[in-house]
């Protein structure tokens, strides 16, 4: 495995975000304007309690994911972490860089206090529960529930 280098993500990186976000979820709902697109883009990466996090063989972003960390008024007080949007560019899944940036997120929880870090996937399929699993979460230790936008497809 090529060494894949982890850091947040930039400004000039919103348009290869993107394009993994393409990937992520072919039939999404249009973007709005390219001005209120770059608007959430700074909102995103202002936001002290938002990492958005992406992984880089050389220049080219091919996995990215956002940690999400959460004040907490119980556990002592200590936020938890919740990781979203994990995505790989389809031709290099399976090289163990999702892991290595899952792994990356948890810890950075962890140096900021998390007592806990989760994740929810919409996926079904046994290849991606088994790869979180392997990644370190538990799928039976919590039950999710769900309820769209009323608006939502």
């Amino acid at each position: 495995m090529t060494e894949l280098d982890i850091h947040p993500l930039a400004e000039n990186d919103l348009d290869a975000l993107l394009a993994l976000y393409a990937e992520l979820n072919p039939g999404d709902a249009p973007l709005p304007v390219r001005e209120e697109v770059e608007a959430v883009w700074r909102s995103i990466r202002d936001d002290k309690k938002l990492r958005i996090l992406g992984g880089y063989l050389g220049k080219t972003l091919v996995c990215t994911c956002i940690l999400a960390v959460i004040p907490n008024l119980t556990r002592g007080a200590r936020p938890y972490a919740l990781i979203e949007n994990v995505v790989t560019t389809a031709n290099q899944r399976g090289n163990g860089y999702a892991r290595s940036l899952l792994n990356h997120a948890c810890d950075m929880a962890w140096q900021l206090g998390c007592y806990k870090v989760m994740l929810m996937t919409g996926r079904k399929d046994e290849k991606t529960l088994s790869f979180y699993e392997a990644a370190g979460f538990d799928r039976d230790a919590k039950q999710a529930f769900y309820v769209p936008a009323p608006s939502a497809p």
